[in-house]
């Protein structure tokens, strides 16, 4: 009896079905991958670059994304950092060649929910990708609030609140916003943020990033009188920093 509950119990879970955005410039690799999700019961979809992932993902709604780090057009990383600002990040799985340990732990730290080295098995893909499922099925993720003193972040709503007031920000401005505000005193170079936010879309210039930032700079607060400093590091980008808070 205990093992005929066992067997079930194993198709059910062979049973379970996603739908699977898959990123992979690579055909003949891709070609394989889509064969053995598709075998596996999965409904999977394949894109080509990030801008085409990207587009795609903030409109429909994905169960997992496995996703290549070299893109032709923008990182995977980077990907995965545009949909996160866009609300539309599902569990991720990266499936690269690249194999440094800093790799790894740079992209689970970002918010990856596993890690697969190229080339894999079938059965360890399939496994491992049903097992980041489970894991995100039985976990609530919390929508995370974070309070940097007169302005409160609430990265889950996508939702700035300056001195208790809430503030309104184009689609633009609020995921250029959640991108400073998770990277508090790092230096962000103004092409890597058009990357990031706009996707590499080939009409965005580095004006279009400092007109932005300029209304950040406005609608926030974000000058030292206020205990924030948002400045321009000529050639290089922009960098938002939390000096002390005023009396």
């Amino acid at each position: 009896m205990a093992m005929s509950d066992n067997h079930t119990k194993m198709n059910k879970e062979m049973d379970l079905s996603m739908k699977i955005a898959f990123l992979e410039d690579d055909a003949s690799f891709a070609s394989t991958v889509m064969e053995w999700l598709r075998e596996a019961g999965h409904e999977a979809e394949l894109f080509r670059t990030g801008r085409e992932c990207v587009r795609a993902m903030a409109e429909k709604k994905y169960d997992v994304c496995i996703m290549d780090w070299t893109l032709p057009d923008i990182s995977g990383p980077e990907v995965m950092m545009g949909l996160k600002l866009k609300g539309a990040l599902p569990p991720v799985i990266f499936l690269t060649a690249r194999d440094a340990e800093e790799d790894v732990v740079s992209v689970i730290q970002a918010g990856a929910d596993d890690y697969i080295v190229k080339p894999p098995s079938k059965g360890v893909l399939i496994a491992r990708l049903h097992a980041v499922a489970r894991r995100c099925a039985a976990k609530i993720r919390p929508e995370p609030i974070q309070d940097f003193g007169q302005i409160i972040v609430d990265f889950g709503n996508r939702q700035f609140t300056v001195k208790e007031a809430p503030i309104r920000l184009t689609e633009k401005e609020t995921e250029l916003a959640l991108y400073f505000f998770s990277r508090v005193g790092q230096l962000l170079p103004r092409g890597h943020l058009i990357q990031v936010v706009w996707g590499s879309s080939p009409d965005i210039d580095t004006r279009t990033v400092d007109v932005h930032v300029s209304h950040l700079r406005s609608k926030l607060g974000l000058s030292p009188e206020n205990g924030w400093r948002l400045t321009s590091v000529y050639r290089q980008g922009y960098r938002l920093e939390r000096l002390e808070e005023p009396a």
